[in-house]
């Protein structure tokens, strides 16, 4: 019996691999960045638009003992997306993990959603993962490296709270297309798996319940006190679940959609049938 089937060295988990991460300036992306780092990953290309947390970032994975880039890049140009691919490959040489942690999350329900609103959620959440998925397996495929591949959703994809209707239908959207995708790239042994994670403690998510939820700053122990686990998921929570699916600890799983999350399907306490969350005092009126 080979003792070694069954140990694992989780410091050399991404040895000599280079990954590129998306969203990684500050939150979950973040976090999965520096967890890869001091996992042993070879290179990291973070991005973000923000230049002054992506530098710090930066500095926080090379003392981690990584190399890392940083693009400045808005995800919602697709001359962004291909870049951030690009720089990768001309820096690095290849590429052997995409981990898509951006997302945009702004309000909205089916009376007060724009248009504006409807194509930011579709733009960054579904069609920016799109393009970077179809720009990195040219080089995965180039490389035959058995590169993986992991999308962010969220528990709102299977229908979500009235005041985010783009924002489940965008998620729900890269569901499909990560099945899709993996079933396509089988044949190369590219796997590409989806986190479904629920409700996230993020400097994001912070923003938009006292912005637009109107909510003190002491929402987030309100909250976590009416939750099962009393605490929301953390960032280091997503990293660590993010970390098995790119690595071999995931074995052959491909096409998997997992839900992370202390409620099953996204359900809630309160009621989705309140007409006032429709009607739109959720919304800053």
């Amino acid at each position: 019996m080979d003792s070694n089937n069954y140990t694992s060295e989780i410091k050399k988990q991404f040895e000599g691999k280079v990954i590129i991460i998306t969203g990684s300036t500050q939150g979950s992306g973040a976090e999965t960045a520096k967890l890869f780092a001091a996992r042993g990953a070879k290179a990291i290309t973070i991005c973000g638009r923000q230049e002054n947390k992506g530098l710090q970032i930066k500095k926080e994975i090379e003392e981690l003992g990584a190399k890392c880039l940083y693009v400045k890049a808005d995800l919602s140009k697709v001359e962004d997306c291909k870049k951030i691919v690009a720089l990768t490959d001309t820096e690095f040489g290849t590429v052997h993990s995409l981990v898509n942690v951006a997302g945009y999350t702004e309000r909205g329900t089916i009376l007060s959603a724009t248009l504006e609103n409807y194509e930011n959620n579709f733009n960054i959440n579904a069609r920016a993962p799109f393009i970077l998925i179809q720009e990195v397996v040219k080089i995965m495929i180039r490389d035959k490296n058995n590169g993986t591949i992991a999308n962010v959703l969220s528990m709102a994809m299977y229908s979500g709270m009235p005041f985010i209707v783009a924002y489940s239908g965008s998620k729900a959207a890269l569901a499909i297309m990560t099945k899709n995708i993996a079933n396509s790239l089988a044949g190369h042994q590219i796997r590409v798996n989806a986190l479904n994670i629920g409700w996230t403690d993020t400097p994001a998510e912070h923003d938009i319940q006292k912005r637009v939820h109107k909510k003190g700053e002491d929402w987030l122990s309100k909250e976590e006190n009416k939750v099962p686990y009393k605490r929301l998921t953390k960032p280091l929570d997503v990293a660590k679940g993010l970390a098995f699916m790119c690595s071999d600890e995931s074995g052959l799983m491909t096409g998997s959609v997992i839900d992370f999350d202390q409620t099953v399907n996204g359900w809630h306490s309160y009621s989705a049938y309140d007409t006032k969350i429709l009607d739109g005092s959720l919304l800053g009126e």
